[in-house]
């Protein structure tokens, strides 16, 4: 037998996982950690249109899914590729060298 879980539920762990993953990219100043705290917040607003999603029986939630899942992929390349590049000209990946990458 499937138990369902509340829609209420789904949402305050969405909210959970936010509010982790916004503390984790403000507090932090190692550019890896900014950026999966960033991913941890498109995970959970993915979470939360999944579960609007079965609340409603609707697809789009799933759909918009899909689009989260193709920006945060973009976002960790080209994020990973300029810690890469400011790395090798700073040999930190502290959020505070990186503004060494202007003109």
């Amino acid at each position: 037998m499937a138990t369902i879980v509340p829609y209420s539920h789904v949402l305050i762990l969405a909210a959970i996982l936010f509010l982790l993953g916004a503390g984790c990219a403000v507090a932090r100043r190692n550019l890896i950690m900014i950026l999966i705290g960033v991913e941890i917040m498109l995970s959970a607003a993915g979470l939360a249109f999944v579960g609007a999603a079965m609340h409603w029986q609707q697809l789009d939630g799933q759909a918009f899914v899909v689009f989260i899942m193709a920006v945060a992929a973009s976002e960790v390349a080209v994020g990973l590729a300029l810690i890469v590049y400011s790395h090798r000209r700073t040999g930190s990946v502290n959020a505070d060298d990186y503004d060494l990458m202007k003109g």
